[in-house]
């Protein structure tokens, strides 16, 4: 065997062996043994473990997968404290564009950014279940993390609502093929009817900055760090979903408003 095959054999055998070690405890934890029944001292009960896992190698992979299953729920559980407790926040920011029924029982939060290929591929889909639901509503929580275009485009949207085109500029943008730039922006924005001269005046609004920079900062409570994200109830749904995983989600926040 070659010197390079050699340490190879001798880095997994290492590996290997610190994941032994390491399960040992992680089994004691998930119940593969009973302290309590085999009444053994620190040092037995690691032999006893090691001798188990190398008769059993397949338990390690069970275990880790049993205890990061308990760590998703964990971590799922907490989130949806951090939802309930930022719920004004998320759901009813007065400066955060509102559009479908703006009276709907299940309100569908998006951060996106203008930029970002899968938030576009989304806006379709949003748009289908508006209109085969007019029960939703939807916020937009303009998250621009993708360069200085998306942060220009991100307050000419928020500045567009003064004009009362947030809606069309937002769909215009979700529909443009190419990069979003300052230029691209303003194209757009002239494409819709928007008073550009206005536009650029009410873009240097401190209130718009403060806007984007609250959603930057709700984003990071939320462990947010991508686009699109969806809060659907008391759910956080982290990139593109199907059609089917959207309306089940519907369907689940509706039933959480019924009870």
């Amino acid at each position: 065997m070659s010197k390079f095959k050699l340490a190879i054999a001798g880095s997994l055998a290492l590996s290997a062996l610190a994941a032994a070690l390491s399960a040992a405890s992680l089994l004691f934890a998930i119940g593969v043994f009973d302290a309590s029944e085999t009444r053994v001292v620190p040092r037995a009960f690691e032999n006893q473990a090691r001798a188990y896992i190398l008769r059993n190698p397949e338990v390690i992979v069970e275990a880790f997968r049993r205890m990061e299953e308990r760590q998703q729920v964990a971590e799922a559980n907490e989130l949806r404290s951090i939802v309930a407790a930022r719920r004004d926040e998320i759901f009813n920011d007065p400066t955060a564009p509102v559009a479908g029924n703006p009276e709907g029982d299940v309100t569908i939060v998006e951060f996106f950014d203008y930029n970002c290929p899968y938030c576009r591929e989304a806006a379709p889909l949003l748009a289908e279940v508006e209109e085969s639901d007019d029960g939703l509503r939807f916020v937009y929580k303009e998250f621009p993390i993708l360069g200085p275009g998306s942060e220009f485009a991100a307050r000419a949207a928020l500045a567009s609502q003064r004009q009362g085109k947030y809606e069309a500029f937002h769909q215009a943008m979700m529909a443009h093929s190419g990069a979003i730039t300052e230029r691209s922006t303003i194209e757009i924005a002239e494409a819709v009817g928007l008073d550009i001269e206005r536009l650029r005046r009410d873009m240097e609004d401190s209130a718009i900055a403060e806007t984007i920079k609250r959603n930057i900062t709700l984003a990071q409570a939320l462990r947010i760090s991508g686009t699109p994200t969806f809060i659907v109830g008391d759910e956080i749904v982290r990139g593109l979903v199907d059609l089917e995983t959207m309306e089940r989600l519907i369907t689940q926040a509706r039933e959480q408003v019924a009870d």
